[in-house]
């Protein structure tokens, strides 16, 4: 017994040692979880990273300028008659057999700006809409995991809740054990009960403050649980609302809508698989882009002593790649197909996992009533072994076990209230009502 003492004790000292309690109700708990939880910030930022891609594909309408440039020496005839050309200097003593053949190093100091503007890229302009596409699968993916987040700070809440309702119900089957143990105490000080009858009596009291206890424990993981949750530092204690049972405005939804979030996203990833494979199919086709520089040339330094020009147009026709462009096709064909199976799937699994939860609530409605009556049969069949008891006409054993039974009847009753709420919370996950 004193091992029990010691560790009830211990982890009264533990949940006391944690800060004071807070109160939290649900919907106050999804609100912070929603705007605080890492998990919607990092879908935010999805959709960042998705706008950025496509702010990419705005290359295919944008020019591209590049601006160069070079040092150069050399007394290769070849490249020395050119640097000459290039800085318009050449004379009528530059073309003397001696001289082309044999030129002194030549400098070439080369300033050059690039300029190349796409005109007509039919397979970039399919890419770009592919990657807008993009967009809307994260911002979908963020409405769904904005969803679970929800379920998942919910079924925290109901958690948290139910350990209050343990340590509820251990906490009067304990005050009414210690009313039992007084009186039997009392009689065994007198004579009248046996010594194992008061120590059955005492086992009973440990085994229920450990109960409390563990419920404590449970009361500070569960709001741990919430804590992270909800983007805030652990070691806080919330205080939930009393455990009731919940009620839906309608009747939860009797299929899983076409148009969840999920869903969505998976049909908007195979519509941008449709425009990559487009793409791919038109970059077979010919590309037309424009094209120009402006070019200084000086054989000294900084110099700008001559310049030029050009500027064009330059149609570009890939024939043939090694299959590549086949290959690329069938691999984002197979890719799409997964992606649709997967959909399916999910689809089959959601239907399926509704059905179970309908039933489910059924169950938990029919387990409501019945632990109900269970607990009032417990109540009353506790009052007359009571009072039988000290009229001496039953055993220490029976009273314990009534007194068992009750607790367990009522800590039941609640857990069927916790699985009803938390069904109903699954089916609003499942129908994204």
């Amino acid at each position: 017994m004193k091992e029990l003492s010691l560790f009830t004790l211990f982890s009264f000292l533990l949940i006391g040692a944690r800060a004071q309690t807070v109160s939290l109700k649900k919907e106050e708990a999804v609100k912070q979880a929603m705007a605080q939880n890492s998990q919607v910030q990092l879908a935010a930022n999805d959709i960042k990273i998705a706008e950025a891609k496509y702010r990419q594909t705005d290359a295919v309408f944008l020019p591209r300028i590049h601006l160069d440039y070079t040092a150069m020496v050399t007394n290769n005839p070849l490249n020395a008659f050119g640097f000459k050309l290039q800085q318009q200097g050449i004379s009528q003593s530059d073309f003397a057999p001696a001289l082309l053949n044999n030129p002194d190093a030549t400098r070439d100091f080369s300033t050059k700006a690039t300029w190349i503007q796409p005109v007509f890229n039919a397979d970039m302009l399919a890419m770009r809409k592919a990657a807008l596409r993009q967009i809307t699968v994260a911002e979908f993916k963020k409405q769904r995991t904005a969803d679970y987040l929800r379920l998942a700070t919910e079924t925290a809440y109901y958690q948290l809740q139910m350990a209050y309702e343990m340590h509820a119900v251990s906490k009067e089957a304990l005050n009414t054990l210690q009313a039992t143990y007084k009186w039997m105490k009392d009689r065994y000080d007198q004579g009248y009960v046996q010594k194992s009858d008061l120590l059955n009596v005492e086992v009973q009291v440990k085994a229920i403050e450990t109960q409390i206890a563990t419920a404590e424990a449970a009361t500070a993981e569960h709001s741990d649980n919430l804590s992270v949750l909800m983007g805030k530092p652990i070691g806080t204690v919330y205080q939930a609302d009393s455990l009731q049972m919940e009620y839906n405005a309608a009747y939860p939804a009797a299929s899983v809508p076409a148009a969840r979030a999920d869903y969505q996203a998976m049909e908007t990833a195979i519509a941008a698989y449709d425009d990559m494979i487009k793409s791919t199919k038109r970059s077979r086709i010919p590309k037309i882009n424009g094209f120009g520089s402006f070019q200084f040339n000086d054989k000294n330094m900084l110099g700008m002593g001559s310049n030029a020009y050009l500027a064009g147009l330059q149609l570009t026709w890939n024939i043939f790649q090694g299959n590549e462009v086949h290959n690329q096709l069938n691999t984002k064909k197979l890719e799409q197909n997964q992606v649709a199976l997967q959909l399916t799937n999910q689809r089959e699994q959601d239907a399926k996992e509704l059905a179970k939860a309908q039933q489910q609530l059924k169950n938990a409605g029919y387990q409501l009533v019945q632990y109900k009556t269970a607990v009032a049969q417990a109540e009353e069949a506790l009052s007359i072994l009571e009072n039988r008891f000290r009229q001496g006409l039953v055993a220490t054993t029976d009273v314990l076990q009534a007194h068992t039974q009750l607790a367990q009847q009522k800590l039941y009753y609640k857990q069927a209230v916790a699985l009803h709420n938390g069904t109903l919370a699954y089916i609003r996950f499942l129908t994204a009502q």
